[in-house]
């Protein structure tokens, strides 16, 4: 908690500073940071849970830049922006070729039965540390997990949905697009351990 700021999320973003003409880093002496705060609007997330919206705007792929948070994020800004359009709270994002990816700011994850899946972050997305937390604990919660390049088709089956990020840290998706989900088993298993 900030001195006199109440909850919220301090963002510090540092880059090596200016460079040269034409993306060139040559010249990069001095680096520039900047701190922003903000409040903290997820408690009421994960209390009741959010709506997704698929995003027309879709991830190019890139696999070298695929699983790295990194501040070229124009997509991401493409994202947010349709999404505050949109009756919801998150996006369903979309590679390229149609392969769910992620949330504009969160990793996703469905349940169905004893089995959880994720989408494989080989060509687009963050692969965030609370993500590769919650893949750390299935095993001995009795789950099986798998990474897998799915349309979003695969989610109409699913028991139960959740997003991750460093912030929420484990969210419930009640809605992807009129699509309700009203399970929240494994959430509540992974609650105490986020």
């Amino acid at each position: 908690m900030a001195k006199g700021g109440g909850e919220g999320v301090i963002k510090a973003l540092i880059s090596r500073g200016s460079g040269g003409r034409g993306y060139s880093f040559s010249g990069c002496g001095a680096p520039v940071r900047i701190v922003s705060r903000s409040p903290a609007h997820y408690p009421r997330w994960r209390q009741d849970g959010v709506q997704l919206h698929q995003s027309p705007v879709r991830l190019a792929r890139n696999p070298l830049l695929a699983g790295i948070k990194h501040n070229n994020r124009l997509e991401q800004v493409l994202i947010r922006a349709h999404l505050e359009r949109a009756d919801a709270d998150e996006a369903l994002v979309l590679d390229s070729e149609g392969v769910v990816v992620e949330c504009a700011s969160a990793n996703l994850f469905w349940r169905r039965g004893r089995d959880v899946f994720t989408p494989t972050l080989h060509y687009a997305g963050v692969a965030g540390v609370m993500r590769r937390h919650v893949m750390s604990l299935l095993p001995a919660l009795g789950y099986a997990l798998a990474e897998v390049a799915v349309g979003p088709d695969a989610l109409a089956t699913a028991d139960e949905v959740f997003i991750t990020n460093a912030l929420l840290p484990v969210v419930p998706v009640r809605a992807i697009d009129g699509r309700h989900y009203a399970d929240r088993t494994l959430y509540q298993q992974l609650c105490p351990l986020c």
